[in-house]
């Protein structure tokens, strides 16, 4: 009998702006031998906000016509240092990178705990980019209660949210709560404690992060994303919620014409970002950057 491969451990960034910017991703190949405690251990050591652990491949039929069983398929699950996580958008980026230099670009799927997720990897002379399908988005609102609770712990208050962009729940494969700030000094300036922020996520569902935007010009919004996990507070580059966003902006019909969003984050912890968000008129958003390899 064979054994299994050992998993091999890669480190990549997602969504850079600059050479030291992108959220830092674990990508764990060949990891379908580990159980659930193996995976927790390793994202912890390895301390990034998220890692990915690829369990297996399973083609389709091979015909390259865009279905979901055509193309490379392969099964897929994401863990932070803490906890299992439902979908982690700079991860996938990040390991259909790595799959793509590895074993050609093209189509493929990824079978994650929330859905399938269509992937497409294009090769440049710049480099490797990866645009994801999310799954079918959904919306809800934000209960004014617990918007009050969650004002309150940011130090915000509801004056400071933006008229034109009401408070919602947003889903494309996590929930996330999204705010709107009206004011640019408010939005770099605002901080929370991290460990209250956590609670009210855990009771909520909110498995994502909190969303909070300000809108900078049509179809450029500046992004923090608050993802109090261990050491690890606020997220880089978060491709769930650049999904999520894309289906806020449709849900509030405030989608720009070219139906096209930058979204710039990672500012404030040292790490620009930008990830570009394409919101058809329904149907999955789709999410693109890329990844490269993190030195050392």
């Amino acid at each position: 009998m064979t054994a299994a491969p050992a998993p091999e451990i890669l480190r990549y960034a997602a969504f850079a702006a600059s050479p030291d910017g992108g959220n830092p991703a674990g990508i764990v190949l060949d990891a379908g031998a580990l159980d659930d405690a193996g995976m927790l251990r390793i994202a912890a050591e390895i301390g990034y906000p998220e890692t990915a652990f690829l369990l297996g491949r399973e083609d389709g039929d091979g015909s390259g016509d865009g279905s979901a069983d055509s193309d490379r398929r392969y099964r897929i699950r994401y863990w932070s240092p803490a906890a299992e996580v439902p979908f982690c958008g700079h991860a996938t980026v990040a390991t259909a990178v790595v799959l793509a230099e590895r074993e050609g670009p093209g189509a493929m799927v990824f079978d994650t705990p929330v859905g399938e997720i269509a992937l497409t990897a294009t090769t440049t002379a710049e480099g490797t980019a990866v645009a994801f399908t999310s799954v079918e988005p959904a919306q809800r609102e934000l209960d004014p209660d617990v918007l009050a609770r969650l004002l309150d712990l940011l130090g915000l208050v509801p004056e400071d949210l933006d008229p034109a962009y009401p408070p919602r729940e947003s889903f494309a494969g996590n929930w996330h709560p999204v705010l709107v700030l009206h004011d640019a000094t408010v939005f770099h300036q605002f901080r929370f404690a991290p460990a209250p922020v956590a609670a009210l996520m855990r009771e909520r569902g909110w498995t994502g992060t909190v969303t909070v935007l300000h809108a900078v010009g049509d179809g450029e919004l500046l992004a923090r994303n608050l993802f109090p996990v261990g050491r690890i507070t606020e997220d880089p580059a978060t491709g769930s919620a650049a999904a999520s966003t894309g289906a806020y902006l449709r849900g509030i019909d405030r989608v720009p014409a070219d139906r096209t969003v930058r979204i710039h984050q990672g500012a404030h912890v040292g790490r620009p970002s930008l990830l570009t968000v394409r919101i058809p008129e329904s149907g999955g958003i789709v999410v693109s950057g890329g990844a490269t390899p993190i030195p050392g």
